[in-house]
């Protein structure tokens, strides 16, 4: 992929969901012009790494990431699409903007990200995994 981010159907680890799934007429309050427009906050061990991002600047609305999606997959009730990192809230873009204490993440960072309307999600990263050097598929380093 041209800047990294593999490929748009391919996500199946590092992700994470929740503190809450919402249905659609819980989030209508949050809704203006077809783009969920909702304040997302990320901490990095009370460290405040994104304040109030907007959740609904993505290029594309959410109607465009379903008509994607279903062009040539099934879509059921179940499934989960997922829209990406709001602008501002990754890791590069805090280093890049200067963000006082940003740095790639430890075993024992604690990482809070917070949706308006949804809640907030905590996670402590745990300890560095023992990899097998033997194990043919191992990360390009």
């Amino acid at each position: 992929m041209a800047v990294g981010l593999g490929p748009a159907k391919g996500k199946d680890a590092a992700s994470s969901l929740g503190p809450w799934l919402v249905t659609t007429d819980e989030m209508a309050p949050y809704l203006r012009n077809g783009r969920l427009r909702v304040k997302c906050t990320v901490r990095v061990n009370g460290d405040v790494w994104l304040h109030e991002g907007d959740g609904g600047a993505a290029h594309h609305s959410w109607g465009d990431f379903v008509e994607r999606a279903s062009k040539d997959s099934r879509i059921v009730p179940g499934d989960v699409i997922g829209s990406g990192t709001v602008s501002g809230g990754s890791i590069p873009e805090a280093i890049a903007r200067g963000i006082d204490g940003a740095r790639y993440l430890q075993p024992g960072d604690v990482v809070e990200l917070e949706v308006e309307g949804i809640g907030m999600l905590r996670n402590t990263l745990g300890p560095k995994a023992k990899v097998d050097a033997a194990y043919r598929y191992l990360p390009k380093r």
